[in-house]
């Protein structure tokens, strides 16, 4: 049922129908949270009984769905091509009449003409998961993101993208749903890091557990709306005071962005800060990432529609400083479980992790326990994924 724009479930969990079989369409999957979520949905869909299939172009993350028993369709779905947009569609019906599909979830986009089109072709439901705020600044380009309301449920992964939905497309509220991203509390669980696997980050990102510093970890892929650069400048001003106590670890890959990475090489080494701000490079053990860190950092530019680099550091006990813009607003507690602070605004930034800093460790702890008992209480990947397998239930009796 809904509640305010919310699923609230009459029962924990459920088993899927007899013979349920889901298909999500992403555009790749390499990293990110609509791919962590499509493999988080995978998991409890085949844990209740189903069968689920992700359509991708692939990635690192192929390996971990199909461990978990999901199945994986090559399909060239980061594509913009029209004719390969049109040619994805038919790729997909085929898919769906011969696998039996009971439902499509699309997370993006571009794939989401062709799974949209392949739903109506073969008559079964389509629901989307609006993972972003997507700006337009056209006609044209509002009719592009509306794919993502044409289906039969859209579904917004905090309460701030729902109401920039409703916003933007003027679709009936019962048909847009907040369900919050979740975290894998078993895997962000700091009683099951071992200390082994600390210890190599420690010694592949060269940060000794001894010198006394505080270690910042800001984890996203290098690009600039992540805010890395303001992170830098906010960097240069405290060193600058004569600070050299404190650690930033940049964890991410460019993604391609060569010409980004070139730009905070340079800027790094323009306010001396080699010793200080490290690009560590892409992590797959981030629950180890954040127990290696004392304050994690998402410096976003632009809104970030949930953010699940705030909430996964929490639920490990770490205090956050995050831009006041977006769904962080609604999963960070300003002075309570972290810091809030103006987007881009690099002395404001200084400031915070100045703040930061100067509590010490004993008041760092207590704001991390503090956020480790909401997150947990409120950002539980299982409570996501029972709501989105009743969102599916919902829809499948409301074609019935």
């Amino acid at each position: 049922m809904f509640t305010k724009g919310r699923f609230t479930l009459c029962r924990p969990s459920c088993p899927c129908p007899p013979g349920f079989t889901l298909l999500q369409v992403v555009p790749e999957l390499d990293t990110g949270g609509a791919e962590q979520s499509a493999l988080d949905v995978a998991r409890a869909v085949v844990a209740a009984g189903g069968r689920a299939i992700v359509a991708s172009r692939g990635g690192r993350m192929v390996s971990r769905l199909e461990a978990d028993g999901g199945e994986f369709a090559p399909l060239d779905a980061a594509s913009k091509n029209p004719l390969t947009i049109l040619a994805n569609a038919w790729k997909l019906a085929a898919l769906i009449r011969r696998e039996k599909v009971s439902l499509v979830h699309a997370r993006s986009r571009a794939p989401a003409f062709s799974a949209l089109w392949a739903a109506r072709g073969t008559g079964v439901p389509f629901v989307a998961t609006y993972h972003g705020v997507y700006k337009a600044k056209s006609g044209l380009k509002r009719w592009y993101n509306a794919v993502m309301t044409r289906g039969d449920l859209v579904i917004a992964n905090s309460d701030y993208t729902r109401d920039h939905v409703l916003a933007e497309h003027r679709i009936a509220p019962a048909r847009v749903v907040t369900i919050p991203r979740g975290v894998d509390l078993d895997r962000f669980d700091p009683s099951k890091v071992a200390p082994e696997r600390v210890e190599l980050l420690r010694a592949a990102w060269g940060v000794p557990a001894d010198d006394g510093k505080v270690a910042f970890l800001l984890a996203g892929r290098l690009t600039r709306i992540k805010g890395q650069l303001t992170i830098v400048e906010a960097a240069r001003r405290l060193a600058a005071e004569g600070r050299t106590d404190f650690t930033i670890l940049f964890a991410g890959d460019d993604q391609g962005r060569t010409e980004y990475r070139r730009e905070l090489h340079a800027a790094i080494a323009a306010g001396g800060l080699q010793d200080t701000v490290k690009i560590v490079g892409h992590c797959d053990d981030m629950p180890a990432a954040c127990l290696l860190s004392d304050v994690a950092l998402l410096p976003t530019t632009v809104p970030e529609s949930f953010g699940r680099a705030a909430v996964e550091p929490q639920a490990m006990g770490r205090p956050v400083i995050v831009s006041a813009h977006g769904g962080t607003v609604e999963t960070v507690v300003d002075g309570v479980t972290g810091w809030l602070v103006p987007p881009g605004d690099a002395h404001a930034w200084a400031d915070a992790l100045r703040a930061a800093i100067d509590a010490g460790p004993d008041a760092r702890a207590e704001m991390g326990r503090v956020a480790m008992d909401r997150a947990c209480r409120l950002y539980r990947v299982d409570a996501m994924t029972a709501a989105t397998l009743a969102a599916y239930e919902q829809v499948l009796e409301g074609r019935a």
